[in-house]
């Protein structure tokens, strides 16, 4: 399928006329996609496959299917509003509902960048030995100059580069799967729903969080508008199906790889000591399955906190424009999400029970995101006649549903302290 990008990129623009295909127009999704498998999930994901083997399959088979649905909703939101979603929500609160909202959304960008600087910093520790504060502090330079590729060579050469790294967050951890043991019978049999006790709740919650980012969802539409800019309401048709591949790749890939960190845990880590954090993980997977498959964890790791820790500070940067209507530097912004990750590590948490909880805490943010983006979407006065059919929004609305029940059954269950 063809694009015309004089119509799609540059609305107005009179003249000779190019021709690119869809293909061209891949990347926004790819980004956003990086949310999907950062160190957050590497942690939710083998905790619950050493804790459960293959129990909750099922949470992230249904997590990828609402986040093709939700990022697509998102992309959509931004092509056809020319806005993106914290902008169009600045633009309907009064300041105090600005303030309100902008304090939840950066507690959620804190909760990121808390999981992907972790996340990262034990890579380094896994690779390189370095203490994990000092890791924290390499992988946030690190993140700032990927941050520099984007504010001053332009969006494409960020998506290329993020899109790379992706690449090998994928090979890392599909890695292990080549020479795992994994028992394909009863990974089948975890695509059954249920769940056994509190703690595979909080896990579910985790994975769920960790899956169904809510900064990926204000940052998808953001990623849009950068893209193709107020684009033609002529090439929206062809914008919009060139979104839905991109975001269908795009989880396909990071899908497969949250899925696979989960069969590798559960055929390799099930009943081992010392699985219950990352490092531990990874000397059991180095022991169980050889250095080669250890070091791909390792670099996969380290990609995925990279990667994930710019996106994150380039979602973060968007929610403040949008909902405070400041340009804020994007060192400022970085400093403000970065800094309670490094205290976490300086005091010598358990990073890896730290990454859990704070996808546990994404999970409670998703509603906030999500049903905004319903809202809007559905909504004519914003989308014309784009808004959501009667079927998209039943699922959307359903999975809200979802998310919001199983959070509340999470609160209710850590109130009353049940096991």
């Amino acid at each position: 399928m063809d694009v015309d990008s004089s119509a799609a990129v540059h609305p107005g623009r009179r003249g000779r006329k190019k021709r690119i295909s869809t293909v061209a127009l891949l990347g926004p999704a790819f980004v956003a996609a990086i949310a999907y498998v950062d160190p957050g999930n590497v942690a939710a994901n083998l905790t619950a496959g050493a804790e459960y083997g293959y129990l909750l399959v099922w949470v992230l088979v249904a997590a990828n299917l609402i986040a093709v649905l939700v990022q697509y909703l998102s992309s959509k939101l931004g092509l056809v509003s020319g806005k993106s979603l914290p902008s169009l929500l600045g633009d309907r609160l009064n300041r105090r509902s600005r303030l309100a909202y902008w304090s939840q959304a950066e507690i959620v960008a804190i909760a990121t960048d808390l999981a992907e600087v972790i996340g990262g910093a034990i890579a380094l520790k896994i690779l390189f030995d370095l203490p994990l504060l000092l890791g924290g502090i390499i992988v946030g330079a690190v993140s700032l100059f990927l941050l520099s590729i984007q504010s001053t060579r332009g969006q494409r050469p960020f998506e290329t580069v993020i899109i790379a790294l992706l690449a090998i967050i994928a090979i890392g951890f599909l890695a292990g799967l080549v020479v795992g043991d994994v028992n394909w019978g009863q990974a089948a049999g975890g695509i059954v729903p249920r769940l056994e006790g509190t703690n595979s709740v909080v896990l579910a919650a985790s994975m769920l969080g960790a899956t169904v980012m809510p900064h990926a969802i204000y940052l998808h539409s953001a990623l849009s508008v950068d893209r193709h800019g107020s684009a033609s309401r002529a090439s929206i048709p062809r914008l919009l199906r060139a979104s839905r591949w991109d975001v269908v790749l795009s989880l396909v890939i990071a899908g497969s790889v949250n899925i696979a960190m989960l069969l590798l845990a559960a055929a390799s880590l099930r009943g081992q000591d010392g699985t219950d954090t990352i490092e531990g993980a990874h000397s059991v997977v180095t022991a169980n399955l050889g250095e080669v498959v250890g070091l791909f964890f390792g670099i996969g790791l380290l990609a995925s906190g990279l990667a994930s820790s710019a996106v994150g500070s380039y979602a973060g940067a968007s929610i403040m424009q949008g909902l405070l209507r400041l340009d804020v530097p994007i060192v400022w912004q970085r400093a403000v999400t970065m800094i309670p990750a490094l205290i976490v590590l300086a005091i010598g948490a358990d990073p890896t029970w730290s990454l859990v909880l704070s996808q546990v805490v994404l999970s409670l943010g998703i509603p906030f995101a999500m049903i905004p983006l319903v809202r809007l979407t559905m909504d004519r006065s914003v989308m014309g006649r784009y808004a959501n059919s009667r079927g998209i929004t039943i699922a959307a609305i359903a999975a809200s549903g979802l998310i919001i029940v199983l959070n509340v059954v999470l609160l209710v269950l850590l109130a009353l302290g049940l096991d």
